[in-house]
């Protein structure tokens, strides 16, 4: 498979894990966690999770919860679940800083068709305050400030969804 082809596994992967009613969602975070015993699968598993962390954060009864989902994480499964959340909280922090707001994830979250809702929700994450932060967000910041998650750019996932391959 190519880069695009892994990004839409990892996320059609994370739509199907992140619902309630998956009934191998325990036995897909195992092989997570095998999978990062080879540091070259580290970008997939990294993609495959924070589609997974962008799901949960949605607060839908359909899906687990955030706290669901880290419960079930292997150790190093649960370090890259840390270092998206602490990636995504400095995002989020610096949009406040920019004076620029998040918009709010409410029409996000009213999306009918089942193929848009997976790009949709899958590539955006829902805050607490209810507004919602998104790759476009993540690209800003990593440009801005220059901190991508250590191994994985949220630029280089972009251009590789516009067919632009690596930077």
């Amino acid at each position: 498979m190519d880069d695009t082809d892994d990004l839409d596994v990892c996320r059609q992967v994370a739509f199907r894990t992140a619902r309630r009613d998956h009934g191998a969602t325990a036995e897909v975070l195992t092989v997570v966690e095998e999978l990062l015993k080879d540091e070259a699968e580290y970008e997939f598993v990294v993609a495959l999770l924070e589609n997974l962390q962008n799901l949960v954060s949605h607060g839908l009864d359909t899906l687990r919860s955030p706290d669901e989902i880290r419960l079930l994480l292997g150790p190093r499964s649960a370090v890259c679940w840390d270092t998206l959340s602490g990636f995504w909280a400095a995002v989020a922090d610096w949009r406040i800083r920019t004076g620029v707001p998040p918009e709010s994830a409410a029409p996000l979250l009213d999306v009918q068709n089942e193929d848009l809702r997976m790009l949709l929700w899958t590539a955006n994450r829902t805050l607490s305050t209810g507004e919602k932060l998104g790759i476009a967000d993540a690209v800003r910041y990593e440009k801005a400030v220059g901190s991508p998650i250590p191994g994985y750019s949220h630029i280089t996932v972009a251009l590789r969804i516009t067919g632009q391959g690596r930077p």
